[in-house]
């Protein structure tokens, strides 16, 4: 399966992508006549009229549906890296973020209760057995993660990779805040670690294909999803999407330096708001307008050119992962943190002198 236009790759990522497409009508009327919608309001629901939401139902079933066929294909087994286990830990995972998706989505669960299914996918790619041995060290070496092991299970390791997915998972979820953003961000995040995945210091033909496969059923919602956006990814959407991110990084070596560069302005802008609202005592999971989608957007940026501009950025800083070792991924995320600041630094100033100009 090595090169990267093996003919397994192109069926995989087409599968997904085509039964995507087909789903997505399906599903946006089943969304519609059960009054599941997303209507706008005055701050952060910014489109003109209600849309679907349950998205991330279509984008699961064309994940779903490649993976049974390629399953099948090869006989119950994908390779060295991708066992059936870690797949079964991934549908499960799946089905309950599907679950809780729409029950959020339909009933506006509190924080309190929409976090149990994150928790629980979460915990079912542990029960699995994903693991994470090690982490590579930027400086040489490696921080060791399995010093203690239950059932032969490293008890750090786990602990980790629990907290990593859940952290995806939220960082997704926060990130869905304009039409195609989250898709194409986690799509293009796909797409970087499929190519990590065949280089040859890697060489994991199966994660690739995993990848690809994922990467299929994201980039075949845009078309319904980027801007003006006729289905929204939902509650189910955006946690499958930094799920499946976050379990992609772990199964393909642990390439988590690369996820975070592909994720960096996200994670630091969710991060960001976060500490903002804990300052100024409001809740964590209270919505607002700060986050940096809309802050481009109220400077003038349309959605399309707020949305190219942060795949730009992501892709950027995504596709250096590919070049770059260790110490050079260190670096590329501190100056990803660095374009950060002085990102959110520009867009603060821009704001304030705006709104004083604004001001009779």
């Amino acid at each position: 399966m090595t090169g990267f236009l093996q003919p397994i790759y192109v069926a995989g990522f087409l599968i997904s992508f085509s039964t995507v497409l087909l789903l997505v009508p399906l599903v946006r009327r089943f969304a519609s006549r059960r009054g599941i919608l997303d209507r706008p309001d005055e701050t952060r629901k910014i489109q003109a009229e209600p849309v679907p939401l349950l998205g991330g139902w279509a984008v699961f079933g064309g994940f779903a549906f490649s993976a049974a066929i390629l399953t099948v294909w090869y006989g119950g087994g994908w390779g060295e890296f991708i066992h059936v286990r870690y797949l079964a830990g991934v549908v499960c995972g799946g089905l309950l973020l599907m679950i809780g998706g729409y029950l959020d989505d339909r009933y506006r669960l509190p924080p309190s209760r929409s976090i149990i299914a994150p928790v629980l996918a979460a915990a079912s790619v542990i029960i699995s057995g994903v693991q994470l041995s090690y982490i590579n060290h930027p400086l040489g070496g490696a921080i060791l993660l399995d010093s203690i092991k239950i059932w032969g299970y490293p008890v750090w390791g786990g602990i980790f990779v629990f907290l990593w997915v859940l952290g995806m998972i939220y960082t997704t979820k926060f990130l869905d805040g304009m039409d195609g953003l989250c898709a194409g961000t986690v799509g293009i995040g796909a797409v970087v670690l499929f190519f990590l995945s065949q280089l040859a210091v890697v060489d994991q033909p199966d994660t690739a294909l995993l990848c690809i496969v994922f990467a299929g059923a994201l980039l075949g919602i845009l078309p319904w999803n980027f801007y003006p956006a006729k289905i929204f990814l939902g509650e189910s959407g955006s946690t499958f999407a930094g799920f499946m991110l976050g379990v992609l990084a772990v199964i393909s070596g642990g390439k988590i330096a690369t996820a975070l560069l592909i994720m960096g302005i996200p994670i630091l802008d969710v991060a960001w708001v976060i500490m903002r609202r804990i300052i100024h005592e409001f809740s964590p999971f209270q919505g607002d307008r700060k986050h940096l989608h809309f802050r481009l957007l109220d400077l003038g940026l349309s959605q399309r050119q707020t949305v190219l501009f942060l795949y730009l950025l992501s892709a950027g800083f995504g596709v250096s992962g590919l070049f770059l070792q260790a110490a050079g991924k260190l670096a590329a995320l501190f100056i990803l943190f660095l374009v950060m600041v002085a990102l959110a630094s520009t867009l603060v100033i821009a704001y304030q002198g705006k709104e004083r100009t604004s001001k009779p």
